[in-house]
């Protein structure tokens, strides 16, 4: 039995690790799930926790619960299956100031930032219930913070930063993006926004993402030694091309996607959305050699395109208006009509595709709509008041591929005469349509390029379209597995693990 498990038996308190961050997108995720991988290596039984996470990008449990995607990953990271204890609070904005609110895996309904602002007391014990019943299960739990703990106007109200931290008694290591610039200046600045009990909380600092020799920050972490009385106690690298998902569209909103300089290759468009969700749909394509993946902000950025995918979306109806109001629709259209290019619809974009979005129940809509899709299946799509959360299971007939995947929509969509219904589940029920030609599809099912053996198969066909041969055989394996353990290596011997132990009384 190692030091801690023994620790626990006797009734002391349990490990605490929180990562929180300077700025939001600082790596706050990406680290949590290193560590997590890390101090699961050890031996000892992890768990993450994220009590209230902002994302687009959610996921399905076995038991048809929705969790943030990120937190899935860090579950993954810890050998474990999700669980949504490990992320009890879960917004998904539909709005520029409104979202939609998941608690327990559950959606209670949708509240702008004031009446979520007074909400949150009735979730402070459900928050801590959640914690407090993985701290019971687990040796060690790796918690992550959002945004910054420094937005003072934010502090009064805060469930998910130092509140957090205090009630799990956290070592806290305080991480920033240092490609940004000035992350020292936000080192000191969080600090001073910080009370003492939370300044004493936190125990150091993580340089991330940075790009040179590291000895070059000596004389930086001096100055910051001396300033707060908190060391560096890491400096990671930048890595390029972990393929982790992101935990929101937040890199993908900020980079327009590097083109591969390789001529016998096909282009992939992502038509970019206001409301995009679950734009991990394509990672597994930055892995492969024969792939260029483009985001489509105009018109412009279709030409040329093999592939034009429209991807899922919290607010369907507002996001398709936005796009036919920048003409971005009416070139799909014609792109179809000429069969330049496969047109591909996921969850949201899969209603775009259809004759008709219904909202009767003013799901998106504050009176209700009905709207006008592209017209290039024969579906009508009607939002009804209870979401579809499943796990699926389909068997896809053309590429003889049983794909696994998962659904998350309000949307119930029926396919018409014109177009064939795809992709069955377990169930013999279609999860998507195509028309007749194949040259414009669409499906419920995220994460349905996971599956290599599909994925190589669909490229392929769009090579054959091209006038390429065929590549044949499986290209890049997506296996997250093997991506964690490349992380939680270079986390792990960027880091002063040693002097992070003791603060977790490991050594």
């Amino acid at each position: 039995m190692n030091n801690l498990s023994q620790s626990l038996k006797t009734g002391k308190q349990k490990a605490a690790l929180m990562i929180q961050g300077t700025t939001s997108n600082a790596g706050k995720s990406v680290l949590t799930t290193a560590f997590c991988r890390i101090l699961s290596r050890k031996g000892y039984s992890v768990a993450p926790f994220k009590a209230q996470n902002m994302s687009l990008n959610s996921f399905v449990t076995r038991d048809g619960k929705e969790m943030g995607r990120a937190q899935v990953v860090q579950a993954q990271a810890c050998r474990k299956d999700p669980d949504v204890r490990m992320n009890p609070v879960l917004l998904k904005p539909n709005s520029n100031t409104g979202s939609q609110i998941i608690v327990m895996g559950k959606p209670v309904g949708s509240m702008n930032i004031h009446e979520y602002t007074k909400f949150k007391k009735e979730l402070i014990p459900i928050v801590h219930k959640a914690y407090d019943e993985l701290a019971n299960e687990n040796d060690i739990i790796v918690l992550e913070g959002a945004g910054s703990p420094a937005e003072v106007n934010l502090k009064p109200d805060d469930i998910v930063n130092m509140s957090m931290a205090r009630h799990a008694n956290a070592s806290v290591l305080l991480c920033g993006d240092i490609d940004r610039g000035g992350v020292y200046a936000h080192f000191i600045g969080t600090m001073i926004c910080l009370d003492s009990i939370e300044q004493n909380m936190v125990k150091g600092f993580l340089v991330n993402r940075f790009r040179g020799d590291s000895t070059l920050l000596t004389s930086a972490h001096e100055f910051v030694l001396n300033k707060t009385g908190k060391p560096v106690l890491g400096v990671i690298p930048y890595l390029n091309s972990i393929a982790i998902p992101d935990e929101d569209s937040v890199s993908f909103k900020n980079v327009n996607l590097k083109n591969r300089d390789i001529s016998d290759s096909i282009t992939i468009s992502l038509v970019d959305l206001p409301h995009i969700s679950n734009a991990t749909d394509i990672d597994p394509f930055y892995l492969e050699p024969d792939v260029n993946l483009r985001i489509v902000r105009s018109c412009k950025d279709i030409d040329d395109s093999d592939v034009i995918i429209l991807p899922g979306s919290k607010n369907v109806i507002s996001d398709l208006l936005s796009l036919y109001s920048k003409g971005i629709i009416e070139k799909i259209i014609d792109t179809a009509r000429r069969k330049s290019a496969v047109i591909i619809g996921i969850c949201g974009g899969f209603q775009m595709l259809g004759n008709k979005i219904l909202d009767p129940y003013a799901i998106e809509c504050q009176t209700g709509n009905e709207t006008d899709g592209l017209g290039l299946l024969d579906i009508t799509s009607i939002l009804e008041q209870e979401k579809t959360l499943r796990l699926t299971q389909v068997y896809d007939s053309q590429s003889d591929c049983h794909i696994s995947g998962y659904e998350i929509h309000h949307g119930v969509t029926n396919v018409g005469s014109e177009s064939v219904p795809i992709m069955k589940s377990e169930e013999l029920q279609p999860t998507g349509a195509r028309n007749k030609d194949n040259s414009v599809w669409g499906t419920y099912l995220h994460g349905i390029f996971d599956n290599d053996k599909f994925r190589r198969a669909f490229i392929d066909t769009i090579r054959i379209r091209k006038g390429l041969h065929p590549l044949g055989i499986i290209q890049s394996s997506y296996n997250i597995n093997n991506a964690i353990d490349r992380l939680a290596d270079c986390v792990e011997e960027s880091t002063d693990m040693n002097a992070i132990l003791k603060l977790l009384g490991l050594q």
